[in-house]
């Protein structure tokens, strides 16, 4: 299995940002490991997040988390969703979430086509692997066949650990992204932000005249005015200054204009 190099978001301090597997380096620490896209880092997500910290406490281990550059679906499908979490933000977030390390996998055809196994003994070959931890619907490699049961099976000759968690539920179901992308493209920002736990909100590059530019597809609402809190790139605490927002066809302006330079609109509700 081969990956090309990851360019990486600067994380800042205290977070440790590994750019694929191949850059793991073995030290006295145990990881215990969840895979997936965490786009948005919702309420499910962060469930799961407190589960994977608790299990690897249990095994004397670390949470550690395998991520990608970009969504899988835009190799797997040829297009992928709109994200819903700025990719520096959705690393301070899980650093903030007790993740020890975070693994930014770059994601393509030759991914795609490894096989599960293959994928693991990577992952084995360079750090003290205490495990997975998974839903009993997820599955990874190729084909989708490294699930938990194929992957406690290997567990059984490899050493390290499967555990299984029920997912997050609410109102019945679980929490799905494309929901929540669903539920902002309709304008229901308020059930929007019940799935999330906070408010939505998108990073872009302030160009001139109030005008947000953008490095790849985000959420946004429907065409319309919209209140917005605006600061710089997200750190805790945040809560930024309050602003008018006009939202295009994949666009925003923003009431006021700035100096260019980086900044995240949290959407607060629509205006008349």
């Amino acid at each position: 299995m081969t990956a090309e190099p990851v360019q990486l978001p600067e994380p800042g301090e205290g977070i440790r940002v590994v750019a694929g597997v191949e850059r793991l380096e073995r030290d006295d620490e145990r990881l215990l490991f969840a895979i997936g896209v965490f786009d948005g880092l919702h309420r499910g997500h962060r469930y799961l997040l407190a589960r994977l910290r608790a299990a690897a406490a249990a095994r004397n281990a670390r949470a550690a988390v395998i991520t990608f550059d970009a969504h899988p679906d835009a190799i797997i499908l040829g297009h992928a969703p709109p994200v819903l979490l700025d990719p520096q933000e959705r690393l301070h977030r899980l650093a903030r979430a007790g993740v020890a390390v975070t693994v930014v996998q770059h994601f393509d055809e030759a991914l795609r086509r490894t096989p599960y196994d293959a994928f693991v003994h990577a992952i084995a070959e360079r750090t003290h692997l205490a495990g997975f931890l998974m839903t009993p619907e997820a599955a990874f490699g190729h084909e989708r066949r490294g699930t938990p049961q194929a992957l406690a099976e290997l567990g059984a000759t490899m050493g390290y650990d499967v555990v299984v968690v029920p997912p997050y539920q609410l109102d019945g179901g679980p929490i799905r992204s494309q929901r929540i992308r669903e539920e902002i493209a309709r304008g229901d920002l308020i059930e929007a932000t019940r799935l999330l736990g906070r408010s939505h909100a998108v990073v872009g590059q302030l160009v001139g005249d109030g005008r947000l530019r953008f490095g790849m597809p985000v959420s946004l609402p429907p065409a319309g005015r919209y209140s917005v809190r605006v600061a710089g790139p997200w750190r805790p605490g945040w809560r930024g200054r309050p602003a008018v927002a006009t939202v295009g066809e994949g666009s925003i302006r923003l009431s006021g204009g700035g100096e260019p330079r980086a900044v995240r609109v949290a959407f607060m509700g629509h205006l008349p």
